[in-house]
């Protein structure tokens, strides 16, 4: 069964959904029957390649002063806290993200999505690193095991930035218009980084839909992938 997760790594609501999922996911007890498949979404695709401050960035769009946006942070921070997330707003930078996904796009056809995705929300909200630029993004890839060659080519190879440009369209298909947003066997969708209650009922009820709808296997003689009949 699979969740789908449309996020981008400069929403700090993504970071906490994401391990509300995790906690969740343990308590179904089912964790090998879950698959996560991330999916890009950017919040902002006409940022610069310039970054900010987040406090300035807020300020400018909402029109209110760098302490009113800092103000409105403290929930937030405490939010963090409780899942084991140091949120650190006043080194956190934005800027434009669209390397970042050409990067995550790589990771998961590496099968390691997951892991790529909490190593840049760590580098955002919690080292206040720029999670677009180079330098980053080979940090992170060569701690997964990527090599250098393959990690500069994911923002040359066209087929990272059609795989990037995919996963935007299927969003507006889908009908996203914020993140974080689950779909949950392609049945069942919410937006937010809701309660982890609500993600064990959610979970729990399409793990138990998808069960009825696997298809009754009746053993029979077979040729397998290795050459072997019987």
């Amino acid at each position: 069964m699979t969740v789908e997760i449309w996020s981008d790594v400069m929403c700090p609501f993504c970071y906490l959904g994401k391990k509300n999922l995790e906690e969740a996911i343990k308590l179904t007890h089912k964790g090998e029957n879950i698959n996560i498949e991330w999916k890009s979404f950017q919040l902002n695709p006409n940022l610069g390649d310039t970054a900010i401050s987040t406090f300035d960035y807020l300020a400018q769009m909402k029109g209110l002063t760098v302490n009113e946006i800092k103000g409105s942070f403290s929930h937030l921070v405490a939010s963090g806290k409780e899942k084991g997330i140091d949120f650190n707003f006043e080194t956190a930078l934005i800027v434009n993200t669209a390397a970042a996904h050409r990067f995550i796009q790589l990771a998961k056809e590496k099968g390691k999505g997951n892991e790529a995705e909490e190593a840049l929300f760590q580098a955002q909200f919690s080292e206040g690193k720029n999670v677009s630029s180079p330098e980053v993004l080979t940090e992170v890839g060569l701690s997964l095991g990527f090599n250098k060659e393959e990690i500069a080519d994911a923002q040359i190879n066209p087929k990272y930035q059609s795989a990037f440009e995919k996963d935007v369209y299927e969003a507006q298909q889908v009908g996203v218009r914020g993140v974080p947003f689950f779909v949950f066997d392609k049945k069942y969708a919410f937006s937010g980084a809701q309660p982890v209650e609500l993600f064990v009922q959610t979970l729990n009820k399409s793990l138990e839909e998808w069960e009825l709808a696997k298809p009754e296997l009746i053993a029979g003689d077979v040729c397998d992938t290795e050459g072997n009949c019987n």
